[in-house]
């Protein structure tokens, strides 16, 4: 879409074009298309703003309304014909790439007792943050792992990787995240399912999280010989991550933009769980509200615990437990824990990786977030 001439004269007090549109020109950006070319001054100011300017708009998905609706999905489809039922939770702004914010994709999933689904990988990387229910299990290159609510768990890109839930369990519904819409958008997508369709488990059960669920100290024998560019730790229990948050909520203050935060790290090198995709959690003590601030990266958020709310460029979200959303990068953000006597805790996925490895990240505060006004869910 070509720029008006008032957007045109703007532009061009810094420096950027400032033509005029004539018949001659007019023609001239016909003969250009015609050849699959075209002029940048028409568009430099659309594909180089000045600063961030998302597709994606802040989103919340409330529990309330995605639990009936994925509850429904067993009724509906076998996990034979669907090959995974799961409901997607699309951005408004990002529908042509099914993402629910920038370039990360997230959805609902649900299986019943009993239920298994065979093995694949993709170069798409993915993680598990389990919401309900009790006997699920993945399996990821051959380690079986056990899966709580709250538990958080990795299937890095390239891993064969296959999920159910025991004869002995009950439904489960769990949050999928991958970063689908990047590797798409990159044309680097593959997926391949395992030619056994199951693959055989060849370590003992939670045997990542018997070497390195301590954190602190590590297997020395391991450090050299894990090569792989993601975390050797693949489940991240509830447990231990809530304990990490109290302990340090009793003599930090923590972030003012984020409370006690913490971010699941590779334990052999303190950097991101996955190339692509980082992880965090974060505890708002009651009553606290944080300070606005904005960066570039895209987030979702999912409530583990508490309510509270957010203000996101403006728009007040309120959340409470299980509830989703979204903040935009380079949207203004803050966050308030409403009760006074309990503490709220907020996971969240997100591409900072990417951003800190392009050395793309930025970060402002925001003083000002725009009067908290009420929006309409």
């Amino acid at each position: 879409m070509r720029t008006s001439r008032r957007e045109n004269h703007r532009e061009a007090v810094a420096g950027r074009a400032n033509v005029a549109d004539t018949p001659a020109l007019d023609a001239y950006y016909d003969a250009l298309e015609r050849k699959e070319m075209g002029a940048l001054w028409t568009v430099a100011n659309k594909i180089e703003p000045w600063q961030p300017r998302p597709q994606s708009v802040p989103t919340i998905w409330r529990w309330a309304d995605v639990r009936p609706a994925i509850l429904q999905a067993p009724d509906l489809v076998s996990p034979e014909d669907a090959g995974r039922r799961v409901i997607m939770l699309v951005n408004p702004g990002r529908r042509e790439v099914s993402a629910a914010v920038g370039l990360l994709y997230s959805g609902i999933q649900i299986m019943k007792a009993g239920e298994a689904a065979t093995a694949h990988r993709h170069m798409a990387s993915a993680l598990r943050f389990i919401m309900e229910g009790q006997g699920a299990y993945t399996i990821v290159d051959g380690e079986r792992m056990t899966l709580g609510v709250n538990d958080f768990v990795l299937t890095p890109n390239g891993t064969w990787h296959e999920h159910g839930v025991d004869a002995s369990g009950t439904t489960c519904i769990w949050q999928d995240g991958l970063d689908i819409p990047l590797m798409n958008a990159l044309d680097a997508n593959f997926y391949t399912v395992h030619p056994d369709l199951r693959q055989r488990t060849n370590q003992p059960t939670d045997s990542s999280v018997r070497l390195h669920g301590a954190g602190f100290v590590q297997p020395a024998w391991l450090r050299q010989a894990w090569t792989k560019p993601y975390s050797p730790l693949l489940k991240f229990d509830w447990a231990p991550t809530y304990e990490a948050l109290t302990r340090a909520a009793q003599v930090s203050d923590g972030s003012p933009y984020d409370g006690i935060i913490m971010e699941y790290v590779n334990p052999l090198t303190g950097g991101p769980v996955m190339p692509t995709i980082g992880a965090s959690m974060q505890l708002l003590r009651p009553g606290e509200h944080t300070k606005a601030h904005r960066h570039t990266g895209s987030f979702v958020y999912h409530v583990a615990k508490g309510r509270g709310f957010s203000v996101i460029d403006g728009r007040r979200f309120d959340w409470q437990e299980r509830d989703i959303f979204v903040v935009p990068s380079w949207s203004v953000h803050e966050h308030a824990n409403l009760d006074d006597r309990v503490d709220a805790c907020l996971f969240t996925f997100n591409d900072l990786p990417v951003m800190q490895a392009l050395a793309t990240y930025a970060e402002q505060p925001c003083p000002d977030n725009g009067g908290h006004q009420m929006v309409v869910a």
